[in-house]
């Protein structure tokens, strides 16, 4: 982890769920809602309790982000969800309420915004929360893996940051480090599956 060494991060909670995304245009709004790799069935997903998500963005965040997409004349733009309930784990949900809450932003021929954009322009709007900003010190490593990290919830954390490479440019570097109880719990959830424990991981 040498390159971490003096580089600053924005850390912030990891919330324990599935990711989702909702495609932004001027002329459509929110449409098009997906996992990573996949879009959403609008006639029920494969996926337990998925089907709820495209319903809990709208009316979360469906005036809020034309709004702002508007504000920042963006006609294209991704927007990443964290999908979860109190008892959701590794993926997995149960028949609870759930939330959704705005982790990333990616503009159309701009890539990601860097996570001090983030955090200034979607301000005022329900998003992960930002534990720390700094560099990622061995007390905060052991912090994380302890589950002591004030804020933090049980998954663990999420690291943003920019790299400079030798041409002086700046690369996205983001990196997650989770808790060894999180850890723990997925290995008994997976057994002797290690597949599937990378997989999760």
């Amino acid at each position: 982890m040498h390159i971490l060494h003096g580089t600053t991060f924005h850390i912030f909670d990891k919330l324990d769920g599935s990711n989702v995304r909702a495609e932004f245009s001027r002329k459509r709004g929110l449409h098009r809602f997906g996992k990573r790799n996949r879009l959403l069935s609008p006639d029920g997903d494969p996926t337990p309790h998925l089907a709820e998500a495209p319903g809990l963005m709208m009316e979360k965040y469906g005036d809020d982000l034309a709004r702002i997409c508007h504000e920042q004349r963006w006609d294209k733009v991704t927007f990443y969800f964290e999908f979860f309930g109190p008892n959701s784990f590794a993926g997995g949900h149960v028949e609870e309420p759930h939330d959704v809450v705005l982790i990333d932003v990616a503009v159309y021929r701009k890539g990601f915004l860097p996570p001090h954009d983030f955090m200034r322009i979607f301000d005022d709007l329900h998003k992960a929360e930002l534990l720390h900003h700094g560099n990622f010190t061995r007390d905060l490593q052991e912090a994380v893996e302890d589950g002591t990290l004030e804020g933090m919830t049980f998954e663990g954390v999420v690291c943003k940051g920019q790299r400079k490479t030798k041409k002086g440019t700046s690369l996205p570097l983001l990196f997650k480090h989770k808790s060894n109880a999180w850890i723990q719990a997925l290995r008994e959830k997976c057994g002797d599956d290690e597949k599937l424990f990378e997989k999760l991981k």
